[in-house]
């Protein structure tokens, strides 16, 4: 299917990308994450940059698959694998195990990391980290959109301790990487993927918002069945395809009115 599948869901604003984690090494675990992404009618998958874990993806899924790291010397081995695309970030997993990030130490990740894949026509997504202020997140933007990176993905702020809710946890991400989404769109012409606390009831809010994707980690990679895994991503890509045809019988009203 390759990355064009990709492209062409997030050229119609309606991409959904599966994350198994980017510290996720569980090999049974990524089959079931990949399989549904499949059953379930997503855009991509994304996986750490093993290549067990890649050929696990690989055997599981004909979706595009993307491999994430911070380590631009692994983006260029999941490069050669064959990687449909590769990511800088998805810094979720790794705010949880004390780390951080700056605007710099991204950018110069990001330099680095396209000078090693200059010889390699893949397609490239960077993670703005949630946790820096909003005008840092738009400079970086700026400059990645220089640098010729193909996508950027928001995310939630970094929160110290999780809440005893989970659903409040998630949507309490969900509206951060949103906000995040909405004024970053303001200042740059690069597609943008919101991710942290991504659901069915919230990825509608998140392309209402100006999102061309939504990147879904936990609220898939955490269940404990494939069956389960499955049943969320379609209820995610079927909360998308709703939202669709609800514009698409808005506009095609307001056309019949106007002719009226």
């Amino acid at each position: 299917m390759g990355i064009e599948v990709f492209k062409k869901h997030l050229r119609e604003r309606r991409a959904v990308k599966i994350i198994a984690g980017i510290n996720n090494y569980d090999l049974k675990n990524v089959a079931q994450v990949c399989k549904a992404a499949q059953m379930g009618h997503a855009s991509a998958v994304d996986i750490s940059a093993d290549i067990n874990v890649y050929k696990t993806a690989r055997k599981n899924t004909k979706l595009p698959v993307f491999v994430s790291s911070i380590h631009p010397f692994e983006l260029l081995e999941a490069a050669k694998w064959g990687a449909d695309a590769i990511e800088i970030g998805n810094f979720d997993a790794l705010y949880k195990e004390g780390r951080s990030f700056t605007s710099e130490e991204v950018y110069d990740i990001v330099l680095e990391t396209m000078g090693l894949l200059n010889n390699y026509d893949v397609f490239t997504c960077v993670t703005i980290p949630g946790n820096i202020e909003i005008s840092e997140q738009i400079g970086l933007a700026r400059k990645l959109e220089i640098l010729g990176v193909d996508l950027i993905q928001t995310e939630g702020l970094k929160k110290d301790t999780e809440s005893s809710n989970p659903s409040a946890h998630l949507v309490s991400y969900a509206e951060a990487t949103i906000a995040n989404t909405l004024e970053l769109m303001k200042h740059t012409a690069l597609p943008i993927m919101s991710a942290s606390g991504i659901t069915a009831q919230t990825a509608p809010l998140a392309f209402a918002s100006g999102a061309s994707a939504v990147g879904v980690g936990s609220a898939v990679n955490k269940l404990s069945s494939e069956v389960e895994m499955a049943a969320t991503v379609m209820a995610i890509v079927g909360s998308i395809s709703h939202r669709n045809s609800l514009n698409r019988e808005i506009i095609r009203t307001e056309r019949e009115l106007s002719l009226r």
